[in-house]
């Protein structure tokens, strides 16, 4: 590590940054379920993930390698373009953060690598092959083969648990979720974290400090593991929320076996260095599940923002790392001035989330979590909540219902000599 420079530092630092907005933007990817179903209670579930998020990051390295030696040329790419891609696709993600979108990570980083080198090098520096079938590929087919798997396993856990009692079949499910949620968080470590090492390792190979070809050495490993973990931890409670609650009603049956589809196709694809988005993955499999039930639906409404999103993330990404590129290529004082504009937009960003904050005590639909403690703080009803109230009758006051209920009407006057009757509605 003795050779690396203040701008390769700076590299990996920017690096570090993308791995924590990984970890707190795809927390709802192991969790959301578990915390919508009363699983495991908000804070729990993150701190569980977190671990087993830096647990998965020393299990594998293939998707590192695809990232660090596959996705790119190495060969005439600078530094600087490192650090462009770093920029575009960590605005991405605290951009789809804010907006409680679930888009991919992995894909805000994919676009942020193949922007900045196409601005820098041309299209000599993108492996086109690699592209379609490590990343535009699995792309499509994740989602598709989550959801059908996770239809297809709700389908049977209904009919394995038709003829058993509810509530018992409910708690069972429950710890079943728990250890699916598990083994999804550990799929995360596994896939994400590398995608970081990946980045650093190339790097450190257009710095010269590492061989073309490498693999990420230990303190690489280690400092990716922590850095999602941590992020992890912090939890991404806007995402849990559209997750957990804004795509469908998700009952416990329904959350582990959408859980399960989607550790299983995240697992698969690290085994065989398929790069793919975790958060599609896992999206795909909760829709799966929603239809799985039947008389469950999807809210098509946010899943088509959703998919929106994905389709926006590798060229929206890829063209904010091709300007931050553009700038950082005039010297020490573009790099300066992307640095700058980061930490701008980045708290930018955070200040405006402050407007309306989301945490454990809101995640869950009615304002508070699992656990039942916490004001909706910060947060407004949504529509169907002011429908209701709007035609719900006032609050009936002591002593006094039958004002509150009904409203007396002077009857119109019959003929002389008798008396005026009233009428109540």
């Amino acid at each position: 590590m003795e050779h690396i420079t203040l701008l390769l530092a700076i590299v990996i630092v920017t690096a570090l940054v993308f791995d924590f907005t990984n970890g707190f933007h795809d927390t709802a990817n192991a969790m959301a379920t578990t915390i919508s179903t009363g699983a495991l209670k908000p804070k729990t579930a993150v701190a569980m993930s977190a671990v087993l998020n830096l647990v998965g990051a020393f299990l594998s390295v293939e998707v590192a390698k695809t990232i660090s030696g596959g996705l790119i040329n190495e060969q005439g790419i600078q530094t600087e373009v490192i650090f462009a891609a770093l920029v575009g696709a960590i605005l991405w993600n605290l951009f789809t953060w804010l907006l409680g979108l679930p888009s991919s990570s992995s894909h805000a980083l994919f676009g942020g690598l193949i922007g900045a080198t196409l601005m820098s090098v041309g299209t000599s520096g993108v492996n086109g092959g690699v592209v379609i079938t490590k990343v535009l590929i699995p792309a499509l087919a994740a989602p598709v083969v989550a959801g059908l798997a996770a239809l297809l396993a709700t389908r049977l856990t209904y009919r394995i648990g038709r003829r058993t009692d509810d509530k018992a079949t409910a708690k069972g499910f429950r710890a079943g979720q728990i250890a699916s949620a598990g083994l999804v968080s550990l799929a995360h470590g596994t896939n994400d974290a590398q995608k970081t090492m990946g980045v650093i390792t190339l790097a450190l190979v257009t710095g010269g400090v590492l061989a073309p070809g490498s693999n990420p050495p230990l303190w690489v490993i280690v400092s990716a593991g922590i850095a999602i973990a941590l992020g992890t931890y912090l939890g991404g409670w806007r995402i849990i929320r559209t997750m957990g609650s804004g795509l469908t009603d998700l009952r416990p049956q329904q959350g582990f076996a959408a859980q399960t589809s989607a550790a299983t196709v995240i697992l698969a694809s690290s085994h065989l260095g398929f790069s793919l988005s975790t958060t599609q993955s896992c999206s795909g499999a909760v829709m799966g599940a929603g239809l799985g039930r039947k008389g469950g639906v999807v809210r098509w409404s946010t899943a088509t923002r959703m998919f929106v999103a994905w389709c926006l993330t590798l060229p929206a990404a890829g063209l904010v790392a091709a300007g931050a590129e553009f700038l950082t290529g005039q010297g020490t004082w573009g790099v300066a001035v992307v640095a700058v504009l980061l930490v701008a937009f980045s708290a930018a960003i955070w200040f405006a989330s402050r407007r309306r904050p989301v945490d454990h005590t809101n995640v869950t639909p009615g304002g508070t979590g699992t656990d039942g403690t916490g004001p909706d703080a910060g947060t407004t009803p949504g529509a169907v909540t002011t429908a209701v109230a709007a035609v719900s009758p006032p609050p009936s006051t002591a002593g006094t219902p039958a004002q509150d209920l009904s409203t007396t009407i002077q009857a119109p006057a019959g003929p002389v000599g008798e008396p005026t009757r009233t009428a109540s509605v």
